[in-house]
């Protein structure tokens, strides 16, 4: 039995089930985190000593981190989401991964937060305008990086456009003006069109 823990409004979460989603994998999904609590526990803890989510967890295998659970997906998969056997363009896969998880995520979570989950009266615009400069100028990169090219990572659908979509999904809807990015938006269009993606794109952003 495949379980995936954690809740369904976490972009990390979400990145977990689109990969699931688009292998065509059965899983059941066991809220865990923010208003679900069950992290802290006893239980989780042993799984996860990290107490965060998404945690796989497949007979006595478990595996956390988002991006290592996409990894070990499409390894021990295939499917849409087969690694290349080329060490380059796997490569390529990583260091979109990685940028994802180092830079564009990041930089967003100050004016993700401020908005989401603290009052209006209590926000830190200050932060927030600082944290959507410094998202803007990964925007741009991904933009320009994709005005050569219809995915992340080159010519194919790939766990890097999952990792990036999901950032680039909280980014493209957050109540904020932002500048217009016409490659980001096309290829965001093209993956959220992708049945994979309909958990994700169906999902309040909170």
């Amino acid at each position: 039995m495949r379980r995936l823990w954690g809740r369904a409004n976490s972009v990390n979460v979400q990145k977990v089930l689109w990969a699931l989603d688009e292998l065509g994998l059965p899983y059941e999904r066991v809220d865990a985190g923010g208003a679900h609590g069950v992290v802290n526990g006893t239980a989780y803890r042993a799984m996860n000593p990290n107490g965060l989510v998404p945690t796989l967890q497949e007979g006595d295998f478990v595996l956390w981190e988002s991006n290592a659970i996409l990894r070990y997906l499409a390894a021990a998969h295939g499917g849409p989401l087969a690694l290349p056997g080329d060490a380059r363009a796997r490569a390529r896969i990583d260091q979109w991964l990685d940028w994802q998880a180092t830079s564009f995520t990041p930089a967003m979570r100050d004016a993700f937060i401020q908005t989401y989950r603290v009052a209006e009266a209590q926000r830190d615009h200050a932060a927030v305008t600082a944290s959507l400069a410094r998202t803007e100028v990964h925007a741009e990169t991904l933009d320009q990086h994709l005005a050569g090219q219809p995915f992340v990572a080159g010519d194919r659908f790939s766990i890097a456009d999952i990792a990036v979509g999901c950032a680039a999904h909280r980014w493209l809807h957050m109540p904020h003006a932002i500048g217009e990015r016409p490659a980001l938006s096309r290829w965001y269009a093209g993956i959220a069109a992708r049945p994979g993606a309909a958990q994700v794109i169906a999902e309040p952003i909170s």
